[in-house]
């Protein structure tokens, strides 16, 4: 009778301590301690998805989040992430104003043994930089010069087409993979003649907008179009990168443009340029749902604050002048007026009265 006693006992133990375990295990699947999140700006639509997206799934997985937008200034953006540093946060998300602009500051994250993930825009020279998470930038650009292509049947139609080119600010690395993507598609008919560039602008640094801003992008279309297109010569595609760009030439085509509407292409689908899109005034736009990164980056901050590696699927693209960082790339769509409620009202992104 003792010895089965002490064997119930023994067997009660053991269910004990192994209920204990599985309940440790379970509370320390709840993610703790302070995460820092850089956005660039509140000016453009995006970010404010992106830092709102980030900061919801990072607290439901029992993150504390600082949250910080520096309003597309540098020094503004340097302070804040120095007080992320030393409030204690321990690891940054960084979407960077200016790619080139925060080694100095990143440094004292390195000392503090602080992660890093650069966020959507690369973080140039810098050895403190961890992870990258971000939309596979350059096919970005390859599907706006794909859609081009296809609109104008660039293989087929005789030509020659007109058209024009607008990218993103030359600070930010990723203007140079959306662009550089765009030409590899589109340089081979401008080389043929195929399609021509009437004002000549061309390099990338001619065509760039400081700050993807839509009323410099606007001031330069106007000039272009006074220059080449106000006697009624037919303009038949803007490559723009993304929306404020894109934004900026339809404000000025509309003032001043009395040709055939041309192609138009953007990027980031923000609901002015949707309802633009609705009404025949833009043509597409990249799709990159800001969930699916938000996600994504928080499975990486997740796997690092438990001491493992981010999940990558990319570790040769990237390189940010210290050597190439490890990378996750999500996979771009682009959205049109054939399938622009699919991808943006049935999947929840926007409401159908977001676009009326």
């Amino acid at each position: 009778m003792k010895r089965k006693l002490l064997s119930v006992l023994l067997a009660t133990a053991m269910v004990a301590t192994l209920l204990a375990g599985c309940g440790a295990k379970e509370a320390g699947a709840s993610g703790s301690g302070k995460i820092g999140v850089a956005m660039p700006t509140k000016d453009l639509q995006r970010w404010n998805q992106d830092g709102s997206n980030m900061e919801a799934q990072l607290k439901e997985a029992g993150y504390d989040v600082d949250l910080q937008y520096a309003s597309n200034d540098i020094p503004t953006q340097v302070s804040q992430i120095e007080n992320m540093i030393n409030s204690g946060c321990k690891l940054l998300v960084i979407a960077s104003i200016d790619g080139d602009s925060l080694g100095t500051v990143l440094e004292q994250a390195k000392e503090k043994d602080i992660p890093v993930i650069a966020y959507d825009r690369l973080i140039m020279n810098s050895d403190a930089v961890t992870y990258y998470a971000t939309f596979d930038n350059y096919m970005v650009g390859t599907k706006q010069g794909e859609y081009i292509k296809e609109q104008l049947d660039l293989d087929n139609a005789a030509g020659p087409f007109n058209i024009e080119l607008v990218t993103g600010d030359p600070g930010d690395n990723n203007a140079r993979f959306f662009f550089g993507g765009a030409m590899d598609v589109l340089q081979p008919y401008i080389d043929s003649g195929k399609l021509v560039v009437k004002s000549g602008q061309t390099d990338f640094e001619t065509v760039a907008t400081a700050n993807w801003s839509t009323e410099t992008a606007q001031a330069r279309m106007d000039a272009i179009i006074s220059a080449n297109y106000a006697d009624g010569t037919q303009l038949d595609a803007v490559l723009c990168s993304n929306d404020s760009t894109a934004l900026g030439v339809t404000n000025s085509l509309e003032a001043n443009y009395t040709g055939e509407w041309p192609i138009i292409t953007g990027q980031d689908c923000d609901k002015a340029s949707v309802k633009n899109m609705i009404a025949g005034k833009q043509s597409m736009s990249i799709f990159k749902d800001t969930r699916t990164l938000a996600s994504k980056v928080v499975e990486m901050v997740d796997a690092i604050m438990k001491g493992g590696e981010a999940p990558v699927n990319d570790k040769e693209t990237y390189d940010n002048g210290t050597g190439i960082i490890p990378s996750y790339l999500c996979e771009p769509v682009f959205a049109d007026v054939n399938n622009y409620k699919e991808l943006l009202i049935d999947s929840g992104y926007y409401t159908e009265a977001d676009l009326q």
